[in-house]
């Protein structure tokens, strides 16, 4: 009754996109979770101008979320109210440029360094590390074996609530670690990165060894959502959880992995809810044992299964 209800209210007021939209739409398939409720709306719009003229005529009263490869991201077993945006296929060209590159934001962190290890353009190896699209990794500074987005970012589109589109330099984002100050209600839609020049063997050689790392220390082949925490100032995250005795902790099919203490993990028929409560069990052990906060560093959305807020 209620999924009708919110459906006859908005459908006179919603605009008309030229990508696909859909009510009461699923979404827990799509993330690497494999968690979580529907969209009270989703839309996955056909372009940039697709998706500006959608948000200039919006209500304003109406909620955006952004999601993206849903890497990083626990969606919670409510779903998710109000408006969803999903960049997909009309986001994700790739343009090579002599000292660097320019891609869409939902072009995969890895299909980028790949993009530019073909065309011999080094300093963007890291990327094939970070799991994730682009847009993602901008919005939240992604970094990892030794490079991060603010290290690379020369400049980022970004569509604002009012459907207004903007060009900002890295340095108006304010990015530090794993953080970027972007515009409220902002969407990423394109970015440049800079590169140089580099010997292709060298740079494939580089993305190997990182490829060889991940599989070694991390549950990739698992259902998982990556770094579970930030690392605080001076430590290492899974170092602290597991000296808080957490490795292989469980709530239900939810589980920290055993491989690499800093990622939880879906054995199966783990919730949203039991992720989250797992997550927050390891940090409160921590915060007993050592006496240091953890701070989420998956991004978690929505609301509970019971009750809609």
């Amino acid at each position: 009754m209620m999924a009708a209800t919110r459906r006859a209210d908005w459908r006179d007021t919603l605009p008309v996109p030229r990508g696909r939209a859909a009510f009461d739409a699923p979404l827990g398939a799509a993330t690497w979770f494999r968690v979580g409720g529907a969209a009270d709306y989703l839309l996955r719009p056909r372009d940039t101008e697709d998706l500006a003229q959608f948000l200039a005529a919006l209500s304003p009263e109406l909620p955006v979320t952004i999601i993206g490869a849903a890497s990083n991201l626990i969606i919670r077993d409510g779903g998710v109210p109000g408006i969803v945006i999903k960049l997909a296929r009309g986001f994700a060209d790739i343009s090579i440029e002599p000292d660097g590159l320019i891609a869409g934001a939902a072009a995969l962190d890895i299909t980028i360094a790949e993009h530019a290890a073909a065309a011999g353009l080094a300093g963007l190896e890291f990327l094939s590390g970070i799991p994730g699209s682009l847009g993602g990794a901008v919005a939240m500074n992604a970094g990892a074996y030794g490079g991060e987005i603010s290290d690379v970012l020369d400049w980022v589109e970004i569509v604002g609530r009012d459907g207004h589109i903007a060009r900002y330099s890295a340095a108006d984002l304010a990015l530090s670690y794993r953080h970027a100050t972007l515009p409220p209600g902002g969407v990423v839609v394109r970015a440049r990165l800079a590169a140089e020049p580099g010997d292709p063997t060298a740079i494939t050689a580089k993305m190997a060894q990182i490829r060889t790392s991940r599989e070694a220390s991390q549950p990739i082949r698992a259902r998982t959502g990556g770094s579970t925490f930030r690392n605080p100032e001076g430590y290492k995250a899974w170092q602290l959880i597991d000296q808080a005795g957490c490795r292989g902790l469980r709530i239900g099919d939810a589980q920290v992995s055993e491989k690499h203490c800093n990622f939880l993990i879906n054995r199966g028929s783990a919730s949203a809810a039991d992720l989250e409560a797992l997550g927050d069990a390891v940090r409160a052990r921590v915060q007993a044992e050592t006496g240091i906060a953890l701070h989420w560093e998956i991004k978690r959305i929505g609301i509970p299964q019971r009750g809609r807020a």
